[in-house]
């Protein structure tokens, strides 16, 4: 059997950091795998980096020329929108040469590839959603307009008011030349996604399953609270809460201002607030309390000691697939809060290793906090987090059943 996963990168952003994980837990179960990206991090001769002559001298031309038609659109709002018009074949092309069992998509957007490429792979197509594209006119979540179970147009992501739009152009192409791919498989990360996927006009008639992404219990395991606090110069004597991608809260996505709303309803004075994924911004972001910023992480390491610093884990997005945070800081027994929505159910359960909040109910969100930061059964919370991940999304297990999925498809 021979895999070959597509994603932008081997390293920048959510798919990325889950579609490498995957190639990795496939390599560690003897699986012939190889991984082709744009935007190369890794040095593994198992990572393949798709070089063409835009990627050499300018990388983010291929970026440039998929947004252009977005910038025709000035209402838009701040939600991903994209077209994939680039017209280079050179993936198709190094795809085939390839010559895998199985192509597994992942996050194909952001100029990689043209939607009238897809039906050219030659092998079968396995295609994980790390979002909503796949099935929309071109945005990445729809903003609960719903029109893909139709067919798109006045998207309200571009500020449109015409039903011929850009997103009704994208749609069509996408209906025209899904028709033409021969053998595809969608796995909806989560099973709201899985969800709606099936309930789209694009997808109708395709095989939709059902299989999460994995995670290395091993890597992200608990560590000393003591010494990761000490290690991030963080108080002894305080309960944290941390929260992360505060460097998207212009994304009303993220759920920034229904997260700020419920931390001003908290008594702050035994608390602290830690922040990964945003430097602290010349403007104070007023939380109610003291807060400490962290900026970027991308080693595991600094991730698995800060979410074993704190006490609980806070993911406020209004609308989220499968959360690699969420599963992240369970793997380390840190409890989440996060709203009912999305995927966060298949990660959360409710009152068992973390707070599932009433949807966009910020006086909930803080009833959330506080019911884990006081629980008197919170050691107990912090196993059944660690559990829930050793049992469902633990490397081995999820890639056994990826590889049960290739073999079926491949036999089809």
């Amino acid at each position: 059997m021979k895999v070959l996963i597509v994603n932008s990168s081997d390293s920048h952003g959510g798919a990325a950091r889950a579609a490498y994980r995957l190639h990795q837990a496939l390599l560690d179960q003897d699986i012939e795998v190889q991984m082709l990206v744009l935007d190369r991090s890794s040095d593994e001769q198992s990572v393949l980096a798709l070089e063409t002559k835009v990627q050499k001298y300018c990388p983010t031309i291929r970026t440039i020329r998929d947004i252009i038609p977005v910038k025709f659109y000035p209402k838009r709002g701040s939600g991903l929108f994209s077209s994939s018009i680039v017209s280079s074949s050179a993936l198709t092309r190094k795809i085939n040469e390839i010559d895998p069992d199985i192509v597994h998509l992942h996050w194909i957007c952001s100029g990689m590839i043209k939607i009238e490429e897809l039906a050219k792979i030659k092998a079968p197509i396995v295609w994980s959603l790390h979002d909503m594209w796949a099935f929309t006119g071109g945005c990445h979540y729809d903003e609960e307009c719903g029109a893909y179970k139709e067919r798109c147009g006045r998207c309200p992501v571009l500020g449109s008011e015409k039903e011929n739009d850009l997103s009704r152009k994208v749609f069509l192409r996408k209906q025209r030349n899904f028709a033409n791919i021969e053998n595809m498989t969608i796995v909806g990360l989560s099973h709201w996604i899985q969800e709606r996927a099936k309930e789209s006009t694009l997808l109708k008639g395709q095989s939709v399953i059902s299989l999460p992404n994995p995670i290395e219990c091993d890597r992200f395991a608990p560590f000393d609270k003591v010494e990761a606090r000490a290690l991030w110069g963080l108080p002894q004597d305080k309960r944290l809460v941390l929260f992360g991608a505060m460097g998207t809260g212009s994304d009303p996505r993220k759920g920034f201002e229904a997260l700020r709303e419920a931390l001003h309803r908290l008594d702050t004075k035994e608390i602290e607030f830690v922040v990964f994924g945003s430097s602290e911004p010349e403007k104070s972001q007023d939380f109610g309390a003291k807060t400490h910023y962290f900026g970027s992480l991308s080693d595991d390491v600094s991730l698995v000691t800060l979410y074993s610093a704190v006490d609980v884990t806070i993911v406020p997005s209004l609308q989220e697939n499968l959360s690699n945070v969420i599963m992240e800081s369970l793997a380390c027994a840190t409890p989440v809060v996060g709203f009912a929505i999305g995927g966060n159910s298949d990660m959360v359960e409710h009152k068992e290793n973390g707070y599932l909040v009433k949807p966009f109910d910020t006086a909930d969100l803080a009833n959330g906090i506080e019911w884990v930061l006081e629980n008197e059964a919170y050691d107990g919370l912090c196993q059944k987090a660690r559990e829930k991940v050793l049992k469902e999304f633990d490397a081995p297990i999820v890639a056994q059943r990826y590889l049960e999925l290739y073999k079926e498809v491949s036999d089809a």
